[in-house]
Order: structure tokens, then sequence, then C-alpha cells
């Protein structure tokens, strides 16, 4: 295994952003999720009424059991493996290269995105003195990095995301405003074309075959508010039917969403999660915040148990709303889950609970 110390940056080309706004408007994003969040107003009219699942069937994926360390976080596909120490001090990576990015000492591994294609590892710096750095590796050999000195720039600890072409991240441009930078990874070549409102973050970006979707939010203090927002290029439309100051994690899948809402910000890492598929609005049970991730053309997300007999459940959603409970912790009551990992066709979870840990995999193929 050789160590990647330092990889030719590719050069990128910045289209710039529209926004004018000067930085004293401007929030200081944060990668921490606001107190409190909101989405758009309530459906229309003529918006379907809410149907309830009354009951999740059961059909576990092929799990496997990831060898190594259950502390050690995997995430992995066909291709690819890639393996992050408890310490977040080095990322090693398996596939048609194997090599390992150490942090150096000044900064963590924060973000790992995987797929068939490529890797990407983003290793943030703990002091917030310098941008992100994220190392992009192709199965054809070719590498490139990120950071601040790329167009667009990267920021410190914004949102990451890939989809089949294309990388998003953070950026701040040089009036200040807090955009979303979209790189190509075919040709290297990003720009900026959507940015937050003037005193508004953004976080959670996730990139599915149906589109873009962020969470945006406001610097209200005690308690900030959020829209979801499904971002095509330069332009950003609020999810609909999610209430107000409720919503949480987005998701664009099939002909519709998906997105979380925490009824209660005192305990907002317990949320529910709903839907807009098919024509209807789902109303798809209790979940875990955090956890909404789209791998292989549907969504998952965690189930903390419900009862004190309860496992901890992930749970699938297909594009037309049906949910199936694919995996289910040997752990009952003292039990949760990792939110999965997606590494495009396959999906990676850790579990923890009162009768042992354990890291998991499925092929999705």
């Amino acid at each position: 295994m050789r160590h990647l110390v330092v990889v030719a940056a590719g050069v990128l080309a910045l289209a710039g952003c529209t926004s004018t706004d000067d930085s004293s408007s401007t929030p200081e994003p944060s990668p921490e999720p606001p107190t409190s969040s909101s989405g758009t107003s309530a459906p229309t009219s003529g918006s379907p009424s809410p149907t309830k699942d009354p009951s999740t069937p059961v059909t576990p994926l092929d799990w496997k059991r990831v060898p190594g360390p259950v502390d050690d976080t995997v995430t992995r596909s066909s291709t690819w493996t890639v393996t992050v120490t408890k310490d977040r001090s080095e990322a090693r990576i398996e596939g048609p290269e194997s090599l390992g990015l150490g942090s150096g000492g000044r900064t963590a591994v924060s973000t790992v995105l995987v797929d068939q294609q490529r890797v990407v590892v983003v290793m943030e710096d703990e002091h917030a003195e310098r941008g992100d750095e994220a190392t992009i590796i192709d199965s054809s050999g070719g590498t490139a990095t990120l950071d601040g000195t790329s167009f667009p720039p990267t920021t410190t600890g914004g949102t990451w995301a890939m989809g089949q072409d294309t990388l998003v991240h953070a950026t701040v441009i040089n009036d200040g405003a807090y955009c979303l930078a979209t790189v190509s990874l075919e040709s290297g070549q990003g720009d900026a074309p959507w940015c937050a409102e003037p005193r508004h973050g953004f976080r959670g970006a996730v990139i599915s075959d149906a589109g873009l979707s962020v969470m945006s939010f406001d610097d209200r203090r005690p308690v900030s508010c959020a829209t979801l927002l499904a971002v095509d290029g330069s332009t950003a439309t609020p999810f609909e039917g999610v209430t107000d100051c409720q919503g949480w994690d987005a998701m664009r899948l099939g002909d519709g969403e998906v997105w979380s809402e925490v009824p209660d910000p005192k305990r907002n890492e317990e949320a529910e999660i709903h839907g807009r598929l098919d024509g209807q609005v789902l109303d798809l049970g209790a979940a875990t915040t955090g956890t909404l991730t789209y791998c292989a053309g549907s969504a998952y997300f965690v189930r903390d148990p419900q009862a004190d007999d309860d496992p901890a459940r992930l749970v699938r959603v297909d594009p037309h709303g049906a949910t199936t409970v694919v995996y289910e912790s040997g752990s009952r009551g003292n039990a949760f889950l990792s939110a999965p990992r997606c590494g495009g066709d396959a999906i990676t979870i850790t579990s923890y609970g009162d009768q042992g840990d354990e890291q998991v995999t499925a092929d999705l193929g």
C-alpha cells in the first residue's frame, strides 16, 4: 500500500454566483444542523390526504460481516473499499488503486463518498483555518484534489455529495455569499450557480437520480428555521407539504420527495419520515434524524427501537413509496444503528447494542 501525500490539483473554472450580498449579511455556515427547522406551507387543497402504512414487511438483505474492527468505519462498492480509522486520522483505500490518505495531525477525515467508479475522501482542518481538502480517485487511475485554492474554493466543514458525474460542496465566493459549488467529475470544470439567501446557510446535500436537494436554514436565534429545497442549477424550489419549523432531512426520489420532520425541537434526534410519491402523501413512520440516505434508486433510514423489546431497524423506501425493513439488530431496546453508508451498488451499516456490535454490508446490484 502506498501513501498519497500530494496530488496534483485539477484546474476548475468558476462560472460565478449571482448573489451580490456582502459578507456582513451572510451567516457563519455550520456543518451542524440548526436547533429546529421548517419547510414550506402545508399542501394545497388539491393535495391528497396522508395515508399511513399500518405495517412494514421485513425482508433482510444478504448481509455479510465486514472484516476488521467495528470501530473502523467502512464504506464499499463492488469496486472500492474505504476504511476510516476510529480516530479519523487515516483513510485506507482498496480497489483498482490501493493507498492510504493520512491526516498529518492537523486534519481529520470528515467525509467519504464512494461509488463504482470513484472515491472521494475529504479532510477537514480541525482548527478551521483552511478549507476542506478532497482527494478524488478514479478507477481509471486518475486523481485530483479540491481545496481552498480551487475554483470554486472549498470551505471548512460544509456539505459534500456525489452523483454519477457530479460532485457538490459548500463554497464562499468573493462577495461573501455562501453557495453550492457544482463540479463535473468528467471535465473537472466547476461553478456555483445557487447561493443561499442572505443570512442563511445550508447542509445535508443529497444527489439522487431525481436531482439535488439541501436544507437551507436562517440565522435566527435561539431557534433557527429551515426550508427543504430541490435545487436545479440556479433555481431552488421548496418541498411541498413540509410542516413549518419541523423539516430536517431532504431527498428527491422518483417523481417526488422524501423528507423527515422533527415534531419536538427539544428531542431533535427523533423524527418522522414523510413522502410525496406516485401522487400520494405518505406517513412512513418513525426515524432517526440525519440517517435518510439515497442508495441504488431507493431511500434508506434508521428507525430506533420504539419499545423495550424492539430492535433497531434499517428501512428502505422505493420510488413508489413501498417500505421494507431490510435489517434488524440482534440487540433489543438498548440498540442503535449508524446512518447507512452508500457505495453506489452496496450499502454498509454499523450496529451497536448490549448483545454486541457488528458492521455489515450488502450488495444492492
